[in-house]
């Protein structure tokens, strides 16, 4: 019994009960009860907490009293323009109701995943839970536009010494000269093709030239860890947040469709041959 008081779905098909009794009083005139307005105990503390807000302070008695009358007032038109139709042929009020019912809807929570259920989302999105590669490098700068086509030459000169242990600096940059960070970065800095290049380059040696959006560059890297598949005590709070929200919108969707069965939907117009679907 519990774990059915629990369950969303009976929460939305209670909720749905609701909106239609309402809808029946709001198109049906008011009840016989109607001429009672009840200002309970949760509405006193909203009045007060909104008035506390504002003023930073306790209201009084007597302000206490003109919040509670301002509020029976507004009742009151609010439950005669409802007799009147007023509410029914304004956009604005359509609109504001409508979206109050889908807060109603958003706002209930699914019950928490079990470890299994993220581990199944997790294998079932494992593209977007990845980890990416990360590289450490060193890198040297060619401008080609600067050297023409003596561009190879030069690059190819400045690799011999420093394979031989020389010291050689190419063209004057902005960019850092050691790098260490994740592929995404990397791409974010030299482009995607130079971080994709970086892959397949060995560990330890000058490599290159390596093309990037900037020109050319001869590149050492001395680490690299490969992208790989998240495990899911890595990633579980983003796991878990993707998956109660995917559920709360197909628990949402389930509940609209139910309540959209309920009408049938005409049309009028000659451009209308078909009923709308939602």
């Amino acid at each position: 019994m519990k774990q059915l008081l629990r369950e969303p779905l009976l929460h939305f098909l209670i909720l749905g009960a609701a909106l239609f009794a309402a809808y029946g009083w709001l198109n049906g005139g008011l009840p016989d009860t109607g001429s009672e307005i009840v200002v309970s105990r949760g509405q006193m503390h909203s009045l007060q907490a909104q008035f506390e807000r504002v003023w930073q302070r306790t209201p009084t008695p007597g302000e206490l009293q003109g919040l509670v009358d301002n509020w029976v007032r507004e009742e009151i038109f609010y439950r005669e323009g409802v007799v009147m139709g007023l509410d029914r042929d304004d956009p604005v009020v359509r609109r504001r109701i409508a979206q109050k019912v889908e807060f109603i809807v958003d706002g209930a929570t699914p019950a928490a995943p079990t470890p299994a259920q993220l581990q199944s989302w997790l294998d079932a999105h494992p593209e977007k839970y990845a980890i990416g590669a990360s590289y450490s490098l060193r890198q040297i700068y060619f401008d080609p536009t600067r050297h023409g086509e003596s561009t190879e030459t030069t690059i190819s000169t400045v690799r011999t010494t420093l394979e031989k242990g020389g010291s050689t600096v190419g063209d004057s940059t902005m960019l850092p000269a050691t790098l260490q960070g994740s592929a995404s970065e990397l791409a974010r800095i030299f482009g995607s093709d130079f971080e994709r290049a970086l892959r397949a380059l060995p560990i330890g040696g000058w490599q290159g030239p390596v093309r990037s959006g900037f020109g050319l560059h001869l590149v050492q890297l001395s680490f690299r860890e490969d992208g790989r598949q998240a495990r899911l005590d890595e990633v579980r709070e983003s796991v878990e947040r993707d998956l109660v929200h995917a559920r709360a919108e197909e628990e949402a969707a389930v509940f609209y469709a139910r309540l959209r069965s309920n009408y049938s939907v005409r049309v009028e117009g000659a451009a209308a041959d078909a009923e709308p679907s939602g």
